[in-house]
């Protein structure tokens, strides 16, 4: 072999190497950046979930000067409340009657010298059932309490609550991750590429708010809001 044809056969062996190693580090390159492509997407899912438990607290007051009077007075009015919520359905375990409770207005260190009477009293009885259809449906039937002069306390409507909530949890997450996971999968067709494997997810912060449109859950809807915003990231290809 001659030496001309010898260094012609080094410098296509050597052009060659160079090809294929620029080939190879251009392919790794492509291998990274498509590897390290990624897309966060957020998740929404809401529902709207009836209570399964309620808690209704009817206060009512007495006053007056004789403290046996506003007593037996006081007396009176439970007995009416409690007779109520039985003729409504509700049942002795559904019940709770508490202690009547009179105070000496005078008796009171920082008493006002103008008060009208000496002694006032309260008395309260609660109902703490799951038929929240049957509190709600007593609630709007005190009529007859108010008109045997019953003073019923301001804001002693009923409190709803959401118990099961744990058992809701599930759906409501699945959902979120399932809109989550459509929402990626049309990113991933427009931008040209595949939707790979998820990388990182976050569940976020279930939040619960009545059916009136505030933002906060004060027990007294009935109908609770279950709204929840997941984050998640998936690889592209």
């Amino acid at each position: 072999m001659n030496t001309f044809f010898q260094g012609t056969l080094a410098a296509l062996l050597v052009g060659l190497g160079l090809v294929l190693s620029g080939w190879g580090i251009g392919e790794g390159l492509q291998q990274f950046r498509t590897g390290d492509r990624s897309v966060t997407i957020k998740g929404l899912a809401e529902r709207s979930v009836d209570s399964d438990y309620a808690t209704w607290s009817l206060t009512f007051r007495r006053a007056g000067d004789d403290f046996g009077d506003v007593q037996r007075s006081l007396a009176a009015d439970r007995a009416r409340v409690a007779n109520f919520l039985q003729s409504s359905g509700f049942s002795e375990q559904e019940v709770e009657v508490r202690p009547l409770q009179v105070q000496d207005v005078f008796a009171r260190e920082y008493a006002p010298g103008n008060h009208p009477f000496r002694y006032t009293g309260s008395g309260q009885v609660i109902v703490k059932s799951p038929r929240v259809a049957l509190v709600e449906t007593a609630a709007l039937a005190v009529d007859p309490l108010v008109e045997a002069g019953i003073e019923l306390e301001g804001g002693s409507g009923p409190r709803y609550q959401l118990r099961g909530f744990n058992d809701i949890k599930p759906a409501l997450l699945a959902d979120a991750t399932r809109n989550a996971r459509q929402q990626a999968i049309d990113f991933a067709a427009e931008a040209g590429a595949e939707l790979g494997a998820l990388k990182e997810a976050n569940q976020g912060v279930i939040r619960i708010t009545g059916d009136d449109g505030s933002d906060w859950d004060d027990g007294s809807s009935r109908t609770k809001r279950l709204r929840v915003v997941s984050t998640f990231i998936y690889a592209l290809r």
